[in-house]
C-alpha cells in the first residue's frame, strides 16, 4: 500500500493515455520466471500481477482473506508455464510463509521475484497521539514492516538459487516526507526503506533488493474518499494528478527487466509529490 493505496475517474483517462502499454519495452522478458506478489488481490497488487504476467512471468497472486478475488486475478492473466495461481500469503504469519516457501519449492519449483505489496493503514491525525492506539500501531508494524522481512526470510533460499533473485518492496514517499495517513504508517515505510538497503547489502550478489515509493495511487480506496480532499491532493502534486496503479506496476517491471544493476534503491513514483 502506498501513502494510502490508491484518483478519480476524471483523471483516469488522462493517466491511462500517458502510461505505456503493459510490458511495452520488456515484452516476455520474464518468460520462465516465477513471481510472488503479496497483497496481489488489491488494487495496486493486481496491477503489478498484470504487468509481470504481460512480461511473461508466472505469477503467484498472494492473498490474506479474499481467495476468490485472487483466483479471479490469476485466471484473468495471459497463459504461462508454469501456470499462474492464487496462494495464501498472510505476511503476519511466519509459519505460514515458511510452509508456502516449501510448497513453491515443490511446485512450481522456483521463485525469481518477490514483490512485497501487502500493506495497511488507518487515518489518524498526526497531532492525535491518543487516537493512534496500540492495536493499530501493532497491526501497521506487523503488516508493513515485519511482513516484508518475514516474506524475504522465508523466500530468500528460493530467490538465491539462480543467482539473480529480486525483491521489490512497495514503500511510500511517506517514509521520507513523514506526511501520510498517520505517524506510525510513515514510520513503517521509513523502516521499509531502511530494510531495503540493509537486505540489499546482506543478500547481494544473488538477490537484488529494491523498493518503489508511490505517493497517492488511484485505487478503489482513494476513489472512495472525500472528493474535496482528493482534489486538494491533486493540487499538491506537481503533475496535477495522482498515479495510476499501472504506472507503479511499470516501475516494478522496469526494476525487474531494465534496471538490473540497481540494488538498495528506493524509486519514487509520485508525480513530484514529495517536492511539494
Amino acid at each position: 500500500m502506498s501513502e494510502i493505496e490508491d484518483v478519480s475517474a476524471a483523471t483516469a483517462t488522462a493517466a491511462a493515455a500517458a502510461a505505456p502499454a503493459p510490458a511495452s519495452v520488456a515484452a516476455k522478458a520474464l518468460s520462465g520466471r516465477v513471481a510472488l506478489v503479496t497483497g496481489g488481490a488489491g488494487g495496486l497488487g493486481s496491477a503489478i500481477c498484470r504487468a509481470l504476467a504481460a512480461a511473461g512471468a508466472s505469477v503467484l497472486v498472494g492473498y490474506r482473506g479474499d481467495a476468490a478475488a485472487a483466483q479471479a486475478i490469476a485466471a484473468s492473466l495471459p497463459a504461462a508455464t508454469p501456470p499462474h495461481a492464487a496462494v495464501m500469503a498472510a505476511v503476519t504469519d511466519s509459519a505460514a510463509l515458511a510452509a508456502l516457501a516449501q510448497d513453491i519449492a515443490a511446485q512450481p519449483g522456483r521463485l525469481d521475484i518477490l514483490v512485497n505489496c501487502a500493506g495497511t493503514t488507518g487515518f489518524v491525525a498526526h497531532a492525535d497521539l491518543d487516537g493512534l492506539d496500540d492495536a493499530l500501531i501493532d497491526r501497521i508494524l506487523a503488516v508493513n514492516l515485519r511482513g516484508p522481512f518475514a516474506a524475504v526470510r522465508a523466500m530468500h533460499p528460493l530467490l538465491a538459487r539462480e543467482g539473480r533473485g529480486l525483491v521489490v518492496n512497495v514503500s511510500s514517499i511517506a517514509g521520507s516526507t513523514a506526511n501520510g495517513s498517520n505517524i506510525m504508517y510513515c514510520a513503517s515505510k521509513a523502516g521499509v526503506d531502511n530494510l531495503t538497503k540493509s537486505l540489499a547489502r546482506a543478500l547481494a550478489p544473488a538477490i537484488r533488493v529494491v523498493a518503489v515509493a508511490p505517493g497517492l495511487v488511484d485505487t478503489d480506496f482513494v476513489q472512495g474518499l472525500d472528493a474535496g480532499w482528493h482534489d486538494a491532493q491533486v493540487q499538491r502534486t506537481p503533475m496535477q494528478r495522482l498515479a495510476m496503479p499501472d504506472e507503479v506496476a511499470q516501475a516494478v517491471l522496469a526494476l525487474a527487466t531494465q534496471l538490473t544493476f540497481s540494488t538498495g534503491i528506493v524509486l519514487a513514483v509520485d508525480g513530484g509529490r514529495s517536492l511539494a
